[in-house]
Order: structure tokens, then C-alpha cells, then sequence
């Protein structure tokens, strides 16, 4: 999931996405000339975009996504299970092409019990309370992978290798994500740990 391939939405589409979405958010309602929307058509659920919904105005801002198409619309709450329910229900079409998407999507928008784990293919994606010196950069940078695709099973597990942020550290992991969608971190390895890294937040 790229940010250049989302589209900012017109204030008529808006209007009319809106009121679809606002009964779904819980007596919070957008007013669609104060709201942006980015969408991206996501390409393993067929019909459906991504809806980042955010009204800068308010303080503090209001912030929500959504995965919508025209009389449906499921709210992300940041739990696998608005994600595991559409997998089946879409049903998810997961390709090589596409499930680097998938896990990108996946693991931004889930949390887990004890936090996010923060997907990061270079330096630049880490969120540092103060830049590290330069040969600290080019030290963490040779550590680091971008997501590969390892091995499509038999069984059409797809099997990649990942570097994610975790808390404070730095570790590499095996994903492996089955045809239905269901995501599993194996063969953890730590890299760096206590890093100076901000706290990791995400609007809701």
C-alpha cells in the first residue's frame, strides 16, 4: 500500500460516501465540507476501497478508516477481526502480486496485544526522536530488508521475509499468510533493541 496511490475525494462523492459511513462511527458525525477522504481501490478485495476519513478542523483532529463499497461498510478498529471477517465474506484474493499490499495493510491497521508491529524496509521509515549519526544509519540500513517474497507452498501459504519495529526494537521475521488471509509472525530474529524511536501512535 502506497501513499501515492491514494486519490483525494471531491466534496460530492464525499457528501455521498458520508452518509453511509457516519451511522457506522458511533455518534461521531463527519460534515463532509470539513472532511477529507482518501481512498485506494484495494486490490485483494475486489469492489471495495480503503477510506482514510479525517476532519483536520476539530481539536483534537478526528480520524477514522474504513473499508467501503456502495450499501457496505466496515470500520477498522485496529483488531484482525473486521479484516478476518471480510476475508471471508469478499472473500480476499491474495497473488503474488498483491500480498505485499496485504501485509502492509495488514499490520498497519492491526494491533496486537502488546502493540503494533511496525513494518520498516529502510531507515527512513522509522520514526526517531533524533536522526542517528551517520554511521549508525548506514550500520541499521545494512541490517535491514525490504519485504521479499519467499516461497508459495503447495498448500498456497505465501512465506515472507519482513523487517518490523517492535516496541524500541529492530528484528526480522518470517510472515507467512495463508490463502483466507490469516497472517502468522514466525523465526523472530532481533536485530537492535532500545532504540531511540517515538512512541508509536495512530489516530483513532
Amino acid at each position: 500500500m502506497y501513499k501515492e496511490a491514494f486519490e483525494k475525494l471531491e466534496l460530492e462523492d464525499i457528501a455521498t460516501i458520508l452518509e453511509e459511513v457516519n451511522p457506522h462511527f458511533d455518534g461521531l458525525a463527519f460534515d463532509p465540507v470539513q472532511t477529507t477522504i482518501l481512498s485506494w481501490d484495494i486490490p485483494f478485495y475486489e469492489g471495495y476501497r480503503f477510506l482514510d476519513i479525517a476532519d483536520h478542523t476539530a481539536m483534537p483532529p478526528l480520524q477514522r478508516f474504513a473499508i467501503y463499497k456502495p450499501g457496505e461498510v466496515i470500520v477498522l478498529d485496529f483488531t484482525n477481526e473486521p479484516i478476518y471477517a471480510l476475508n471471508q465474506k469478499a472473500p480476499v484474493h491474495l497473488t503474488e502480486g498483491n500480498i505485499e499490499d496485504y501485509i502492509r495493510f495488514f499490520f498497519t491497521y492491526v494491533r496486537g496485544r502488546h502493540g503494533r508491529f511496525l513494518i520498516v524496509e529502510n531507515v527512513d521509515d522509522i520514526a526517531w526522536k533524533e536522526d542517528p549519526p551517520p554511521a549508525a544509519r548506514k550500520a541499521i540500513a545494512a541490517m535491514m530488508c525490504s519485504i521479499s517474497l519467499k516461497e508459495i507452498g503447495e498448500d498456497g501459504v505465501f512465506d515472507l521475509e519482513v523487517c518490523m519495529i517492535f516496541k524500541d526494537s529492530l528484528f526480522k521475521s518470517k510472515v507467512s499468510v495463508d490463502p483466507k488471509g490469516f497472517v502468522k509472525l514466525s523465526n523472530e530474529e532481533l536485530l537492535i533493541e532500545d532504540m531511540p524511536v517515538l512512541d508509536d501512535t495512530l489516530g483513532q
